[in-house]
């Protein structure tokens, strides 16, 4: 069996329930980091574990590594993801990504480049959020947060919270071409394919995306019908 490691933002040892619900063919071994809070301070306490974390996983026998957290991988600007993926493919010799990673190609594979965003954060994180996105070649239009700090604050957002939220953002932005949802704590799964339907552009969300990206690292599609465009129209990964 397939098995991708997760560097994951809890303190412990688990795997978020989205992505075995999405494959429940692939084994993920997850691996915790810790992140205590959604700003600076919480990220700066796990973000030195990132990589003895890939060391771990990677002594574990996975085939490939993704760092879930958006934030956690972002915050602090595009260089320092940039050079945490090198020091990771370096240090474990695997195919790995980020979430941050995975949000990128996401929004390349679906083609859209203006955005309406929707995420979990408060001011601070989202201008980081947007910084980040400018820098890998993309246009906020508009971006609502939802301004929380608790590390599991997020999971209490209902998919009903989530639309709604992400529809102020996507009213504010006409010309938008794709809606982000940012921020892997957020319970996104149910979401893209009726959003898609009421707003006709496409979702990507960090969960999702980040799956969807982990199984293109081990060669397969991360093909999924029922979930909206991004995991339905995939296709094979060309090497």
């Amino acid at each position: 069996m397939i098995s991708i490691g997760l560097v994951v933002p809890f303190a412990a040892d688990i795997v978020p329930d989205e992505g075995p619900r999405m494959y429940p063919h692939i084994c993920f071994v997850p691996r915790g980091v810790g992140v205590k809070s959604l700003n600076a301070a919480g990220f700066s306490a796990a973000v030195d574990s990132i990589l003895p974390a890939a060391e771990h996983l990677a002594r574990r026998g996975v085939d490939a590594i993704m760092v879930i957290g958006t934030s956690l991988t972002f915050y602090r600007g595009p260089d320092f993801h940039a050079a945490l993926l090198d020091a990771l493919r370096a240090a474990t010799g695997l195919p790995v990504s980020t979430m941050s990673q995975a949000i990128v190609e996401g929004l390349r594979s679906v083609g859209a480049r203006r955005l309406a965003v929707s995420t979990a954060y408060a001011d601070d994180v989202n201008d980081r959020l947007k910084d980040f996105l400018h820098a890998q070649g993309f246009e906020v239009l508009a971006l609502r947060g939802f301004g929380l700090l608790g590390f599991s604050d997020p999971g209490r957002k209902s998919e009903d919270d989530i639309i709604a939220l992400s529809s102020q953002a996507c009213e504010a932005a006409p010309a938008a071409d794709g809606l982000l949802i940012s921020c892997g704590g957020l319970r996104t799964l149910g979401v893209a394919a009726p959003f898609e339907a009421r707003h006709g552009i496409p979702v990507v969300a960090s969960t999702q995306a980040a799956f969807w990206a982990a199984l293109r690292l081990v060669g397969a599609s991360g093909h999924l019908a029922g979930h909206g465009r991004l995991l339905e129209e995939s296709a094979e990964p060309v090497h």
